[in-house]
């Protein structure tokens, strides 16, 4: 028999061997949930004070919805926007994502092909709903 054989990884070096690794689509939304995760909880003291700005009073609120369009001191309108755009997009990565990986533990019935589905579902998922929500963000309709 004339097999191709394949490579097996073992300690993956960064240098060399990550050109040629295949990650599967499980594996990316995996990866993404913990960037997702980590990127919350960084900014968590952000999301907080958006909070707070947008319920303490009308006046605050006024300030909290000036700040998307001329900015908070030298940081212009456009670019928290896109800071608020990266906590959509995690936020609901992070929530697709753990609702796929709370079905999976309660099933236990997942198969490669299941796996490969359903990350690739919360991939799109994802990034449409983000698509959905930046285009609210910056006045699209």
């Amino acid at each position: 028999m004339n097999t191709k054989t394949r490579p097996q990884y073992t300690n993956l070096n960064v240098f060399t061997d990550l050109t040629s690794y295949r990650l599967p689509p499980a594996g990316f939304v995996s990866i993404l949930h913990r960037i997702s995760g980590l990127l919350l909880f960084i900014l968590l003291p952000l999301l907080v004070w958006f909070f707070d700005k947008s319920l303490t009073s009308e006046i605050s609120y006024e300030e909290f919805t000036n700040a998307f369009v001329a900015g908070i001191g030298a940081v212009p309108g456009w670019f928290i926007k896109l800071v608020c755009l990266g906590l959509i997009w995690g936020y609901l990565h992070h929530f697709c994502a753990g609702l796929r990986h709370l079905w999976m533990d309660a099933t236990h019935s997942v198969s490669k092909e299941q796996g490969r589905s359903s990350a690739l579902l919360v991939l799109g998922l994802s990034l449409l709903l983000t698509a959905a929500l930046g285009a609210k963000l910056f006045g699209l309709y």
